[in-house]
């Protein structure tokens, strides 16, 4: 379905019975909503599930092609508030993780549990705003087919690569539909994003870290140091599984987050 946010048309997906806690989905950059196909399947049957497209990704508005993570956030807020969701739980991958940390930090009263996965809340170094800003100007030039080719080597585990298996076709097909103005966008708002680890160790409400086994863009040794400082939080790493840890290991990413989940009841 299809929304206007503050004026910003937002496309989202709302399943499952109404219940009293709703979980909601952020997707990775450069994706969109599709990537959470598995885990909106399994968990409708029990819970409220709501996944969207990220400003400038999937079927949500490209405008204008300026965009920062607050500007992300603020569409957060203003999609619960237009669906009536009081209370929520936040399940971020890698820019979804950046999304969610940063609306815990800003209404951490909103929700009821945080699921990082597949990400850092540290903002990028100088090395990486570089690569960040060749790539932007490199995806305009080249567009999104080439990007998805350079991306995916590195977000999916080689077995996925090297035999170009569904997954690997289903995330290219995903990348390669959304705007190379807006993932250029994009790149340079995840540059321009603050810095949420001094406020991990506020962080109230139960939190759940999720990491690949070969995820080499957000390694298992950053879910630690995040894990060490977010007080009581538990953390899974997922074998067989890199960046695209919810896509690549399904079934052993939606028992943790089952597991988690009865954990809040």
């Amino acid at each position: 379905m299809y929304i206007k946010v503050h004026g910003f048309g937002i496309d989202y997906t709302l399943e499952g019975p109404k219940t009293d806690t709703t979980i909601i989905f952020i997707h990775g950059f450069p994706l969109s909503k599709e990537m959470w196909k598995p885990q909106m399947e399994e968990f409708k049957k029990e819970y409220s599930v709501l996944s969207y497209d990220v400003r400038g990704h999937g079927l949500s508005d490209v405008g204008n092609g300026q965009y920062t993570i607050e500007y992300c956030v603020d569409d957060l807020f203003g999609l619960m508030d237009i669906l009536h969701i009081q209370k929520a739980v936040l399940v971020g991958l890698s820019m979804g993780g950046y999304i969610a940390l940063r609306a815990v930090e800003k209404h951490e009263d909103r929700f009821k549990g945080l699921v990082l996965c597949d990400t850092r809340s540290e903002d990028d170094t100088n090395e990486i705003k570089i690569k960040r800003a060749h790539q932007a100007k490199s995806v305009k030039i080249y567009g999104m087919n080439k990007f998805a080719n350079l991306f995916l080597p590195t977000a999916l585990t080689q077995n996925n690569v090297k035999k170009r298996t569904d997954v690997f076709r289903r995330m290219h097909d995903i990348i390669e539909r959304n705007s190379s103005n807006a993932m250029a966008g994009i790149m340079i708002a995840l540059a321009a994003r603050t810095n949420t680890t001094p406020f991990l160790p506020s962080i109230k409400i139960p939190t759940l870290i999720m990491v690949g086994q070969f995820d080499e863009i957000t390694p298992p040794s950053v879910s630690i140091q995040m894990k060490e400082k977010i007080t009581d939080s538990e953390m899974h790493i997922i074998p067989d599984a890199a960046h695209l840890s919810n896509t690549e290991n399904p079934d052993e990413f939606n028992k943790y987050l089952h597991k988690f989940l009865k954990s809040l009841d």
